[in-house]
């Protein structure tokens, strides 16, 4: 059976910026990756566009589909899902919640990507990784809607946030992204209503780059890496041998 994954994206750009190396490279590898948008970052994420005369919110939601639908397409997206419940702020009920632990259900993820855990710039953010710690924990509980698979444990990675410094968040995996960089790149571009983050991102993608260098044996014999993602696990990791 082919692996599967699933990326939390509080916004419709986060998945690109954040994790849209890692989605490449395992789709090329045969794992499905299935992305779900919580939102479209139209309220607090696309200013670019309301600067336009005007504009309306429908019209932005319109424009920010449109690009999270070709990056995903560039990425190599198994299924990118769009919950539509708006952003600044997020805010998800019982039956979005319940609608989410289908998700998990359905895709059953080997692993799952989301946002970091504190995130005192954009709450919508910490906000949706709390609400996916919740989702999975009762997506695992064998008494939630009897009958459907219940969930392993899959590991929860936490990809990088902006100012990450600030975020109380620390990586502990470095992903090698440099043989689908173009792939990412060709998405980032995707993302015009944000151009501004293009070249920002790219540079974490470099710096991360040299990290993966320095942790696989530095100029000692380490792996040359051109461009990488970093990511923080949650849960302990089982092991025969280190």
């Amino acid at each position: 059976m082919s692996r599967t994954a699933l990326v939390v994206s509080a916004h419709a750009a986060d998945f690109v910026w954040r994790c849209g190396g890692a989605i490449a490279l395992h789709q090329e590898q045969g794992c499905n990756v299935t992305v779900v948008c919580l939102s479209f970052g139209e309220r607090g994420e696309s200013a670019k566009l309301w600067k336009q005369p005007g504009m309306t919110l429908e019209r932005v939601k319109a424009v920010r589909r449109a690009e999270a639908e070709r990056a995903a397409e560039k990425l190599g997206v198994h299924d990118l899902i769009c919950f539509d419940l708006g952003d600044y702020p997020l805010e998800m009920g019982r039956e979005d919640k319940n609608r989410l632990i289908d998700v998990i259900r359905a895709v059953q993820p080997d692993f799952m990507l989301s946002h970091s855990q504190y995130d005192p710039y954009n709450t919508d953010h910490s906000y949706t990784t709390q609400v996916v710690m919740e989702c999975r924990s009762t997506a695992q509980a064998w008494g939630h809607n009897p009958g459907q698979k219940v969930l392993g444990a899959p590991q929860l990675y936490l990809f990088e946030p902006h100012q990450s410094e600030q975020m109380l968040w620390k990586p502990d995996t470095f992903l090698d992204i440099t043989p689908v960089w173009a792939k990412k790149r060709a998405a980032i571009e995707c993302m015009e209503g944000q151009e501004h983050l293009w070249e920002y991102y790219t540079r974490v993608a470099q710096q991360r780059a040299n990290h993966f260098t320095r942790n696989s044996g530095g100029q000692s014999g380490g792996r040359a890496c051109q461009y990488a993602e970093g990511f923080q696990s949650i849960y302990p990791r089982t092991v025969d041998s280190l």
